[in-house]
């Protein structure tokens, strides 16, 4: 049961009253509660307030439905503080069961846990006695409590006052025993209750579900349909969410039938559950069927399908599904589309897209309403400086990161990194310094960073020493990468053979990764003899990979060794090993563009190629021989 149906559980019927009035003048009080109700089901705040006040104005407030009704109106609209004002107000002195059951059901339902349970302790020391709608808020609230034993003590009240056979408390109990791991006590309350209805299952099996009982939770939603028990809507997303995690797709398929011949696929709640499914089992083509065939279509849809492209590194469907929901004025971006969308920028260096999304954070306040603590922050701030630091802008990467309340060591790599690969030796060196200073301790990551700024920023003295001090210095053992990363150092310094030295007397075996750095540095500095000897090495760990085989066809084509260029290519082709297309996008005002070699499936391929070959053209009356 939600928040919405337990608030709505412990407010009792007004008596209807069918009036037809343009102004709250003549509504009476059970006009004003039914209106009250609606309000609080719409989250209609401003007519809510209209009505409170001509309560007061008619000195209906003092009647105890009134107060309970106005607490609820509050509760749904996220103003709990209101609701406790009304609750409190000081000519409100008998407080009934109903109006503690909507407070209750109120902070329970914003999140509140431990003030509900403070008000029943108030209610129970006041000696109101709680009732089968009291019963379920208090023990859900107990869910979130650290204490076991709470809802243990609560269950021996039930008894005292004759309520342990109530299936609506009993699935309460169920649930939160399950979540404290009680198991023998969930299936004590199960087997004893005479009447199990549907919401008592979803109990059980999506109870299991939450504590990664699985196995549990699929005997128990095989036993619910040996019982003529019919699944419904909270049913299925329980055990879809088992499937997802298990990435169990046949099974997830099944559900998917069931789902059809029920007629649930139109709930948005259950085809969010089918998205994600489909995600998880890889099968990006299924969740967009899904999403595409939706109705309606919410925040949560949005995010589950982007998502589900970002998992299976469709970066760029990623893009397309965000301009999408941009384009739609219904759905606004929260917290989880900002932190799904980012990385989809980084890997494309969508430079124009990563702005937007930043830009759209700071006019919402985005990190500042819906982050959580500052550890969130911190990470949505490291996504950030990530995004612009791999779109080559350090001037903005730097602006954040100087920004940041709380700064933890995978900040201070960000930015170690992102000077590195754009050749700031200097200042990712400095970037390490105040990171020393600043107390924060560098880890293996730290190091990869620094060691690939000194790669590219040809500081081969400066890279030894950090190598040689790592670990006596830092704490910090190297690994296979950190000596890769020298590799590649003194290959980038034309310095093969202490390169060489390096790969044969490095305490671990040298990876594909190494001997190809090698393999690269070797065409550029035309060193065929110890291309041949790379070459043989590479090939040997890793033979599938075309990129040996072209590198070693590009060292003999640049020398004019041909035969041996065409013997490499044979024997690429007689190992069956395939040259994959290199792919390659462009960020414009309209998005991002993305193509393939000799690709024409662009809407404005003639245009293109006119101009490819118009560029073509003008090259070649230069003197250029392009290569294509």
């Amino acid at each position: 049961m939600n928040g919405r149906t337990l608030l709505r559980a412990v407010i009792p019927k007004p008596q209807q009253h069918h009036h037809h009035c343009r102004g709250f003048s003549t509504y009476d009080l059970g006009t004003c509660i039914a209106t009250l109700q609606s309000c609080a089901h719409n989250a209609n705040l401003s007519k809510g307030k209209e009505l409170h006040t001509h309560l007061l104005k008619n000195a209906f407030f003092g009647s105890p439905l009134a107060i309970t009704s106005l607490i609820n109106m509050y509760s749904k609209c996220s103003l709990i503080d209101h609701s406790l004002r009304v609750f409190n107000f000081p000519t409100h002195h008998n407080k009934n069961v109903f109006a503690y059951n909507a407070l209750i059901a109120g902070f329970l339902a914003n999140a509140l846990p431990q003030r509900a349970l403070a008000l029943y302790n108030q209610m129970r020391h006041l000696g109101i006695a709680p009732d089968k709608f009291t019963f379920p808020c208090v023990i859900r609230a107990c869910g979130d409590d650290d204490d076991g034993f709470v809802v243990t003590k609560i269950h021996g009240l039930m008894f005292k006052v004759g309520l342990e056979l109530d299936v609506f408390v009993g699935s309460a109990l169920v649930n939160t025993y399950l979540k404290f791991r009680f198991v023998g006590e969930a299936y004590r309350v199960f087997e004893e209750l005479p009447v199990r209805d549907v919401v008592l299952w979803n109990a059980m099996v999506n109870g299991f579900a939450q504590i990664g009982r699985f196995e549990e939770a699929l005997g128990v939603f095989r036993r619910m349909g040996g019982n003529g028990v019919v699944p419904c809507r909270y049913t299925v997303t329980g055990v879809l969410s088992i499937f997802s995690v298990m990435g169990d797709f046949d099974n997830g398929r099944a559900v998917h039938g069931f789902v059809t011949k029920m007629g649930y696929e139109s709930g948005v709640v259950v085809s969010n559950a089918l998205i994600d499914m489909y995600g998880k089992c890889k099968c990006v083509g299924d969740a967009l069927s899904v999403f595409e065939m939706m109705d309606e279509i919410d925040i949560f849809s949005w995010n589950s399908i982007m998502s589900v492209h970002e998992r299976c590194g469709d970066h760029y469907g990623t893009l397309r599904l965000f301009d999408r929901m941009m384009g739609s004025s219904r759905v606004q971006p929260d917290l989880v589309t900002v932190t799904t969308v980012l990385p989809a920028c980084t890997h494309l260096a969508a430079l124009m897209h990563g702005r937007e999304i930043h830009g759209y954070m700071v006019v919402n306040g985005l990190a500042k309403e819906e982050s959580h603590d500052v550890f969130d922050d911190v990470l949505l701030n490291n996504a950030l400086m990530d995004m612009y630091a791999k779109c080559g802008n350090m001037r903005d990467a730097r602006m954040v990161f100087v920004n940041m309340r709380e700064k933890d060591v995978a900040s201070w790599n960000i930015m170690i990194t992102g000077y590195g690969m754009h050749g700031y030796g200097g200042e990712a060196l400095d970037i390490f310094s105040r990171m020393c200073q600043a107390q924060m301790v560098p880890n293996e990551i730290s190091f990869v960073g620094l060691l690939s700024a000194c790669s590219h920023a040809g500081m081969v003295k400066e890279g030894l020493g950090f190598l040689s001090e790592m670990e006596s210095k830092y704490g910090v053992s190297p690994s296979i990468e950190h000596y890769t990363c020298v590799i590649d150092m003194l290959c980038r310094a034309g310095q093969l053979m202490e390169a060489y030295d390096l790969v044969l007397t490095m305490p671990f075996k040298a990876d594909p990764v190494g001997w190809r750095s090698l393999l690269a540095a070797c065409r550029l500095h035309n060193d065929t003899d110890l291309a041949e000897v790379a070459a043989s090495k590479v090939i040997e760990l890793e033979p599938d990979h075309c990129g040996n085989y072209v590198l070693m066809s590009n060292v003999y084509g640049v020398v004019g060794r041909y035969e041996e260029v065409l013997e490499w290519r044979y024997t690429m082709k007689q190992q069956n090993v395939k040259k994959r297309p290199g792919c390659s996008w462009i960020e414009l005002v309209n998005g991002v563009h993305v193509f393939i070699t000799g690709d024409r499936t662009h809407p404005q391929t003639e245009y293109i190629y006119a101009g490819l070959n118009s560029l073509t053209a003008v090259l070649q009356e230069h003197g250029y021989v392009p290569f294509i």
